[in-house]
Parts: structure tokens; C-alpha cells; sequence
């Protein structure tokens, strides 16, 4: 992260404007990258690329893939990929959220259109570097979504048992049967990186910086449980004994029960965790600054037998945290990486924190409860090595919270702070400048809190499965008034 002042936009690729039902990286990408350029802007913080095995890009099939659902189909177009043949934009789509099932029908036909086009051309040098240069991990991702198409319905531990147990034999012969559908997999993570690629550079050449998303767990239907097996915590018949979730706390009484695997720290350990930096360092490649999702778990994480229907009597079990991070920061001197010191944080995940000079995460949000000189999330209390946000993907909006969830003793103190009540009208603006204001290097804004919106524009509510993660930004929302108003706050606080 850059030592000197700086701030940022919040926005995840499918809240884009893109026509095609989501945001992907075509011209309306480069569009939102020119306005962060206009408004002082220096980072852009987008959520996890990885495919989703549901909605939630916190749910992945594979720790190294991109989802095909963010590549745009207009590029595919202007590269000839797809031509006036396949049909254009799907007016049904709604353009204020995603609808992800229909989304998911609509692109996956465009897809199909642009493989078939790509199979009938020449061979492609810069595509089979590709497949060459991510062979470690693009193999087993590519046959993992083939061998789940073919066998329908069901995780891989219900495969035929030479397959869940990857025999060599059971699977030359078997993708040997699925190639072309291997190779269909493996175009479209072409085409996502190529794409992706392009647009990060893009923001580069003008002064913005990305920063990425790499969520702790992985889905259990995914390809990397599949194939390493053996660093996680699964049965003989390969199937999760225990699973992760949160204890109970400021969003769940009960907690939360995310139901994916957890690592087995020790087998990583005796690895060298090849694994983790391998995933870390792909992350890389790809993001300026990545942060570390659920960070505390690489201290001590939230363990519950696989059968709990809630997370309420899991326990504690330690992970390996400084060993794992000396190994990290000798392979990766400065790695640039965020800590998502959320949550129930303890004294040893603060140790952790300095003892690598890890920037943290600071909630305008959280400021105002119980006691501000023992709150590190009041405004007083911030540190220059830290990134303050109003708010992050898993919090309502500045107007919804405050409308629906500040309570009079919260508000009493944000306005003591200020020193006057602000309306609700302008309260955004108002803990926008708290955030930049901070002596935090960086300050992150989620692009809902600039527009002003409330709470149905929210991303994520923790703990429910409903209308997550599908907010839209509009093309009309940019206006020149808030850019103006973005740039000259910018100024002000000295984050250009």
C-alpha cells in the first residue's frame, strides 16, 4: 500500500453498468476507471474474481479461476469472437440488479458462440502460453468442471470412486472422453484473464491501483479440495468432518455457519504451505494489494462439527499465523497485503499484526459504540498504517445504517463527535469526510455510500442467502456533481 495519503473506491465488477445483465470488464469498466481517475481517486477494491459456486464470490469452485460470467461480451464482439449471428444484449435483463439465473443461462449461450468461433481458428500462440504458463492449476480446474457436467447433479466426493480418489488411469481415460469440454473451460479462463489483464493495466497507466479479494475458505464442491485432498480436514470418503463458521457476534446470535472445509494447518505446514503462496503469489499477478478475508483464521479459527445445524458450539483451533507469514515475507519481501482484523480480534491476531507491519481495516461504521477511547475504530484512535472504510461489503449503507440500525446512543455520540446533528440527507457526506479525515493512509469508500443510497442498495446481509450480492450501479449515477464533489474532498483531506 502507498505510505503516503491516498483513497479509493468500493465497487465490485458485477455492479457494473455493463447491457449484458452484470458488470463485466468491457467499456463500461474503463468508463468507471476514467471517473476514479477524475475524482482524485487512487485505488479501485473490487470483491473476489474467483467463480462463484452460487451467487456469493466468497463461495468459490477454485482459488485460482475467474468467474467467465464477468467477461464481456462486447470485447468478445470487437475481437470477432462473437458476431451478428449470436444475439445482443437481452432486454429482459434488468439493469439495477443481477439476476443471477437468468445471467447465468444468457452468457453461458455467448459463450458457448465464442468457443466454437476460437475452435475453427488457427491455433492461438498467446492461448496456449496461457495454458502452459497455468498448467499448475488450470488442468485440474478445467477437468473438475467438465467431470461435474458430465456427471450431473452432486459433489465430487459421489463420483465413481477412482475419480474422487484421482486415480491417474481413471482420469487420463475419462478427459481423454471430455476434452473438448476441457478445452471449452480452459478458453474461458482465457478470455477472463485476457480481458482482466487489459483493464488492469489500463488502471495502472493512470495512477489507479487495484486491490483484490482472497476469501479464506473454499467451497467443498470446488476444484482445489478436489484435488489436495489432503490439506483439509476430510473423512476416508472425503467429506468434511468439520466445517468453518464464525461464533456468535455483532451479526448472527447464533453465528455464522459457512459449511466449507478447513485447513489442515499441519500437513500445509509440512509443505511448506505451497498452497497458500502459490495462491497468494497467482493473486498477485493479477492485483496490485490483495486482502486477506477473515484474516484472524490464520491465528485461530472457528471450528464446528459437520453435522451442527448452526455455528454456535464450534471451538477455537489454532492455525500456524507467524510461521506462515515468515515464510510468506521471505518469498515475497513487501508483500502487499491487507488484514481483515474484523470480528472478534484477540491480542495474538494484534501481535500478529505488528509484527509485520500488516495494515488493518478500520469501520466508520463501528466508531460510535461503547467507550471511543477503547473503540480502535473511533476516528481518535486510528493509525496511519491502516485502511478506514465507512463501511464494507457486509455492512448496510451509511443511510442504512443509520436509519435502521444506529441506535440513539450510537447517534448521540457521532453527533457529539461532530459537535452538531447532521441529517439524515447528509450524513453520508458527512462520515465520508470523518474517513478522510482519518490519519489513515488509505480510505475506501463503497461506491453505494458516495451515491448517497440506502439500505436497498446494501450488498451482503450476513446470515441470509436472499437478494446478495446483485446491486447495480447505473449509467446516469456518475454524475459530474459527485465526481466534483469526490475530486474536492480528495484535496481537502490531502488524498490526491
Amino acid at each position: 500500500m502507498k505510505t503516503k495519503r491516498a483513497s479509493g473506491i468500493l465497487l465490485h465488477i458485477t455492479s457494473l453498468p455493463a447491457p449484458f445483465g452484470i458488470g463485466d470488464f468491457g467499456p463500461a469498466a474503463y468508463r468507471f476507471a476514467d471517473f476514479l481517475v477524475r475524482s482524485g481517486q487512487s485505488y479501485w477494491q473490487i470483491l473476489p474474481l474467483n467463480p462463484p459456486t452460487m451467487d456469493s464470490p466468497y463461495s468459490t469452485l477454485s482459488a485460482f479461476a475467474g468467474n467467465p460470467l464477468l467477461i464481456s461480451p462486447e470485447l468478445l464482439y470487437h475481437d470477432g469472437l462473437l458476431t451478428k449471428k449470436q444475439p445482443g444484449p437481452e432486454r429482459s435483463l434488468p439493469e439495477t440488479y443481477v439476476d443471477f439465473a437468468k445471467v447465468i443461462a444468457y452468457k453461458t449461450k455467448l459463450l458457448n458462440f465464442a468457443y466454437e468461433q476460437f475452435r475453427d481458428m488457427p491455433t492461438d500462440p498467446h492461448y496456449e502460453f496461457f495454458c502452459e504458463r497455468n498448467k499448475y492449476w488450470l488442468d485440474d480446474y478445467a477437468a473438475f468442471i467438465a467431470l461435474g457436467s458430465h456427471f450431473g447433479t452432486g459433489q465430487w466426493n459421489n463420483w465413481p470412486k477412482p475419480l474422487r480418489d484421482r486415480d491417474k488411469n481413471a482420469i487420463d481415460d475419462i478427459t481423454q472422453r471430455l476434452c473438448d469440454d476441457i478445452n471449452r473451460e480452459k478458453f474461458f479462463q482465457y478470455l477472463f484473464f485476457k480481458q482482466w489483464s487489459a483493464l488492469k493495466y489500463y488502471c495502472n497507466q493512470r495512477g489507479i491501483k487495484t486491490i483484490g479479494d482472497i476469501p479464506i475458505y473454499l467451497a467443498f464442491d470446488s476444484a482445489d479440495v478436489w484435488s489436495n485432498p489432503q490439506i483439509f480436514k476430510l473423512t476416508k470418503a472425503k467429506s468434511p468432518f468439520v466445517v468453518s463458521g464464525t461464533p456468535p457476534d455483532y451479526f448472527s446470535k447464533t453465528g455464522q455457519l459457512w459449511r466449507t472445509p478447513v485447513y489442515d494447518w499441519p500437513v500445509l505446514k509440512k509443505t511448506g504451505y505451497k498452497w497458500w503462496l502459490q495462491r497468494i503469489k497467482h493473486n498477485l499477478k493479477l492485483f496490485d494489494v490483495v486482502r486477506l478475508d477473515h484474516f484472524r483464521a490464520f491465528v485461530a479459527y472457528w471450528q464446528v462439527p459437520a453435522h451442527h445445524k448452526t455455528a454456535a458450539k464450534g471451538k477455537w483451533v489454532k492455525a500456524p499465523g507467524s510461521d506462515f507469514f515468515k515464510k510468506l515475507f521471505k518469498q515475497i519481501p513487501n508483500c502487499p497485503v491487507i488484514a481483515e482484523d474484523l470480528g472478534h480480534i484477540t491480542e495474538d491476531i494484534t501481535a500478529l499484526i505488528e509484527e509485520f507491519h500488516l495494515p488493518g481495516m478500520r469501520i466508520i461504521q463501528y466508531a460510535f459504540d461503547g467507550d471511543p477511547e477503547q473503540n480502535s475504530h473511533h476516528p481518535e484512535n486510528h493509525i496511519k498504517n491502516c485502511i478506514v472504510y465507512t463501511g464494507t461489503h457486509d455492512n448496510n449503507t451509511i443511510k442504512g445504517w443509520f436509519k435502521n440500525e444506529a441506535n440513539k446512543q450510537q447517534k448521540k455520540n457521532l453527533f457529539r463527535y461532530l459537535g452538531r446533528k447532521i441529517p439524515t440527507s447528509k450524513i453520508h457526506w458527512r462520515l465520508i469526510q470523518l474517513a478522510f479525515d482519518s490519519v489513515a493512509n488509505t480510505a475506501i469508500i463503497p461506491m453505494q455510500d458516495v451515491l448517497g443510497l440506502d439500505e436497498k442498495a446494501r450488498m451482503n446481509r450476513p446470515g441470509s442467502t436472499k437478494a446478495n450480492w446483485s446491486w447495480r450501479l447505473t449509467k446516469n449515477q456518475l454524475t459530474p456533481e459527485i465526481t466534483t464533489r469526490l475530486r474536492n474532498l480528495t484535496k481537502i483531506y490531502g488524498r490526491g
